[in-house]
């Protein structure tokens, strides 16, 4: 019987990406506390962080922080707004640079990827010379650093990157990834969210040694199929290709209504059905958004777009449904009959922590 081919993955993430091309762009920023967010506004901001350097994370500053609260903790920190087309076309020029080194490439996001590079060397220490030569190169060719994860697999690679950041190379054995994973929280699970977590918690399971002693079966019940996936990450099993996936440029829902609708309170209503459809095809295809919008058409046939950047990527259905409201509101004192309405969710990245729905 042939002897199946151990894989060796590579997971790059590129460290605190949006800060560190502002502090590239610009070197009074290396080793500032800096947000990229919102306008904090005195303290008196609405909005959030959406991400910081690591200097500002010593003074409890995260993403997704409401951004007047991250003023109070710190007010001398450099607020910048995000500037998301320098961000993708950086991106977009790193990636490049990655793919030369793999077998397959996946790029999973704006600020990482996957490689595989099982053909390319033959022991786990030609392994990390290799990364070291990708994290030399992502630093020499674009000036920023990288943390890279060695693992048989996906997700133990994925773990293995976020363990030493910044800059930093982890390397599972290969011999042995279960025992490495094992004395590690089960919140360094990609895709295992709070409410996974609280629940996990309250069966006595909070660590991924805990996880591994709970049979399968069990998992099942608690999870239905993605119980599955869930066991054999814990394992060290899980053997999903890398491989590159095509990802849409955007994503609509439209609703035409049988009769014009002169109730306005009936197009908001559609509008929000059309969000939660909208946000089912968000996660079938595995993307979250940044630019959300609306369309709307009138009795006449006149028709309007309207769209907003947000401050950050999400999927989330009640940005999707506050945001189509804010923007249709603009159309209500019109007055007029509406033939048409329609969601529309672009600006999309791969959502790298939807291996499986876990919240």
């Amino acid at each position: 019987m042939q002897q199946e081919t151990r894989l060796i993955i590579f997971h790059v993430d590129l460290d605190a990406f949006y800060v560190s091309v502002e502090a590239r762009e610009n070197p009074a920023l290396r080793g500032a506390a800096v947000v990229v967010g919102a306008d904090p506004e005195q303290g008196k901001g609405r909005g959030v962080v959406i991400t910081c350097s690591y200097e500002a994370r010593k003074f409890g500053l995260r993403s997704g922080m409401p951004i007047s609260r991250a003023w109070k903790l710190c007010p001398t920190a450099a607020y910048l707004p995000p500037n998301f087309d320098l961000y993708e076309r950086v991106s977009e020029e790193v990636m490049r640079t990655l793919k030369g080194f793999g077998d397959s490439f996946e790029q999973t996001g704006i600020d990482e990827a996957f490689l595989d590079v099982t053909g390319r060397v033959a022991t786990l220490a030609e392994a990390q010379q290799l990364a070291q030569v990708v994290k030399n190169a992502v630093r020499s060719v674009h000036g920023l650093t990288c943390s890279i994860g060695i693992g048989p697999n996906k997700s133990s690679a994925k773990i293995a990157s976020d363990l030493q950041k910044p800059d930093g190379l982890t390397v599972v054995p290969l011999d042995s990834p279960a025992a490495f994973l094992a004395p590690l929280a089960v919140s360094v699970i990609p895709g295992v969210g709070k409410k996974t977590q609280t629940f996990l918690h309250e069966h006595g399971v909070e660590t991924i040694a805990q996880l591994q002693a709970v049979p399968g079966r069990q998992l099942m019940t608690w999870f239905g199929k993605t119980g599955v996936w869930l066991w054999g990450v814990a394992h060290a099993q899980e053997k999903m290709p890398v491989r590159a996936r095509e990802m849409p440029k955007s994503l609509a829902v439209e609703r035409t209504f049988r009769e014009d609708v002169h109730e306005f309170g009936k197009v908001y209503s559609e509008a929000e059905d059309a969000a939660h459809e909208l946000r089912a095809r968000v996660k079938q295809a595995g993307v979250r958004f940044r630019v959300a919008g609306i369309k709307i058409r009138f009795s006449h046939f006149e028709t309007h777009t309207r769209e907003m950047t947000l401050p950050g990527y999400t999927d989330s259905e009640e940005v999707l449904k506050a945001n189509a409201r804010d923007l249709l509101a603009e159309f209500e004192p019109r007055g007029e009959a509406v033939r048409l309405v329609g969601v529309r969710v672009s600006g999309l990245e791969r959502d790298s922590a939807q291996t499986e729905t876990l919240v």
